[in-house]
């Protein structure tokens, strides 16, 4: 099994509508035929210091293996969401685990 996590930082000045926008086009990744485990996700309002509320999305994927991983990779609807959103990125920290 293979986890991908992936934590966005939009840019301050990313509109509420472009936030919906980034959010639902992050929902059509769960139609990659990959993906086992799908969850997009806010900061929880968990107060700790090791807790990091900074970023705006979380992503977490599951796949089976590093190869459905990389399938997920070259998959048109990554490819898709990477063009037209990755404009919005400040920041973007992926952790992948296995």
């Amino acid at each position: 099994m293979i986890a991908h996590h992936v934590l966005f930082w939009l840019k301050a000045d990313t509109t509420d509508e472009q936030k919906v926008a980034f959010r639902n086009s992050l929902q059509t990744l769960e139609n990659i035929e990959v993906v086992k485990t799908f969850h997009i996700g806010v900061p929880a309002p968990i107060e700790r210091a090791v807790v990091d509320t900074t970023y705006t999305f979380s992503l977490l994927l599951l796949f089976e293996d590093l190869a459905a991983h990389d399938v997920y990779q070259v998959h048109p609807l990554h490819k898709a969401f990477l063009d037209e959103f990755r404009i919005y990125f400040e920041k973007v920290v992926i952790y992948d685990a296995e």
